[in-house]
């Protein structure tokens, strides 16, 4: 069998090339979690080197079992927020090791794998209101913008201490345009937006490589330390298959275990419809296709991860920037595994690219993720105000799960107090109870 055939290239209207052209858009917005993921769970005493192998391992088998299995063009890793929850919640903070908190991700992982092979995460997906979807789409879509900006230095997020010791309580405010990083960025994202405008198929990825390549004069862009573009890859050993089972059955496992489940869940969940709804592969009733297998991936990368030595994976929402791009098969995301597998070698070239350079390409996904508001039934207030919950607390709160609790508590809250519990389903009241328990928790 073709690789075309086995993707369905045809009749998803779309070529191998604009396919792998995707796969390497994604790829060049997701590869700082190579430096990242390293960088934070190393504070735990896990070995930096060590950590971008598992990374990259980890990252390219998720991927993989999404580009094969459940054939859609998403890219997994090992997640931002949940890798921070490990290191600084889990360890450092309650001050369990870290071969405590890989059992838990390992545990977690296996019970994916037992939810999503009894479709009883795929319930959970379809269970969500049609104008929830929409709500998840835009509220992606104004995260991702957020992030871009954020990352390039455009815009400035959070409180800090400024003079004598006081704090600038401003939460969102212009950055520095004038500095290098916004100015590669706003260079960038022209760029970009020409190319698209000229219908050029890699027009993101072109402004990726651009900004890149500018950047380097500028001093944005780091050469790697002697000038060395490959290596070997570090051994695992020092972090690989260090689980804890002597610990599973205590309460603490399973306080931890319950918060990992809730974080993962939503974001999962929330990536997923976001990216399908813009990719336009949500069937006409607004499900997920393959959503077993999809959900499958991520719990697979979990499993396989924390053997190797990192936290939870998940879908990534970068995964966007290749769908702009084009991408519509799992023959983006076979690309995106395949680029993880390469970056063993080349992690200092991947390395380099700012994050001022991929802050274009992520600016540009959110506002086409925007286009899904218009679908919102704006008519009707129980329909509504979840929508708009779920898509402003996305941003404010830095979180997609958090967004989708906010929209479904209001949902069925509001279908309750108006005398509407007919449009609730019962899955809907489980995770209304769910929700509740995760804020206890807490």
């Amino acid at each position: 069998m073709s690789i075309s055939s086995f993707f369905q290239i045809k009749q998803h209207n779309t070529t191998i090339k604009k396919e792998v052209l995707a796969g390497l858009t994604t790829f060049s917005t997701m590869a700082y979690i190579l430096v990242v993921n390293p960088i934070i769970l190393s504070k735990t005493g896990m070995d930096f080197n060590a950590l971008i192998t598992a990374t990259a391992l980890a990252a390219a088998i998720g991927t993989f079992v999404m580009a094969v299995v459940a054939k859609l063009p998403i890219g997994l890793a090992p997640g931002m927020g949940l890798n921070a929850f490990f290191a600084y919640t889990v360890v450092l903070s309650m001050g369990y090791s870290w071969q405590f908190a890989l059992t838990a991700v390992f545990l977690e992982g296996i019970i994916f794998i037992f939810l999503s092979l009894f479709s009883i995460r795929e319930a959970i997906i379809n269970s969500i209101p049609d104008n929830l979807k929409h709500a998840i789409s835009v509220g992606i879509g104004l995260l991702i913008a957020l992030i871009g900006m954020s990352n390039a230095g455009v815009i400035e997020t959070g409180m800090k201490y400024v003079g004598d010791g006081k704090l600038d309580g401003v939460i969102l405010k212009m950055g520095d345009i004038t500095a290098t990083g916004p100015m590669i960025a706003l260079i960038g994202l022209i760029v970009s937006a020409v190319l698209m405008y000229r219908k050029v198929n890699a027009a993101l990825l072109i402004g990726i490589v651009v900004a890149t390549i500018i950047g380097i004069p500028l001093g944005i862009t780091i050469w790697p330390a002697g000038g060395h573009l490959i290596g070997w890859p570090p051994s695992i050993k020092p972090i690989a298959f260090q689980l804890q089972f002597s610990e599973i059955f205590t309460l603490k496992m399973v306080v931890i275990l319950f918060t990992l489940l809730m974080i993962n869940l939503f974001d999962t969940v929330g990536t997923l419809i976001g990216l399908c709804h813009k990719a336009g592969l949500l069937t006409a009733d607004g499900k997920l296709p393959r959503a077993k297998q999809a959900l499958l991936a991520d719990a697979v990368g979990t499993t396989a991860g924390a053997l190797l030595g990192t936290s939870v994976v998940t879908a990534y929402v970068e995964s966007a920037s290749g769908i702009a791009a084009g991408g519509k098969t799992g023959l983006t995301a076979l690309t995106v595994s395949g680029m993880f597998l390469l970056a063993l070698f080349f992690a200092p070239l991947f390395a380099m690219i700012p994050a001022a350079a991929t802050a274009p390409a992520l600016i540009i996904v959110g506002m086409l993720m925007m286009s899904a508001v218009t679908e919102i039934k704006f008519d009707d207030i129980t329909e509504a105000l979840p929508a708009f919950l779920t898509i402003a607390m996305m941003p404010y709160t830095y979180s997609i799960a958090h967004g989708i609790v906010f929209g479904m508590l209001s949902y069925v809250l509001l279908k309750v107090l108006t005398g509407r519990v007919k449009e609730i389903s019962t899955i809907m009241y489980v995770l209304f109870v769910l929700f509740i328990l995760s804020f206890l928790v807490h």
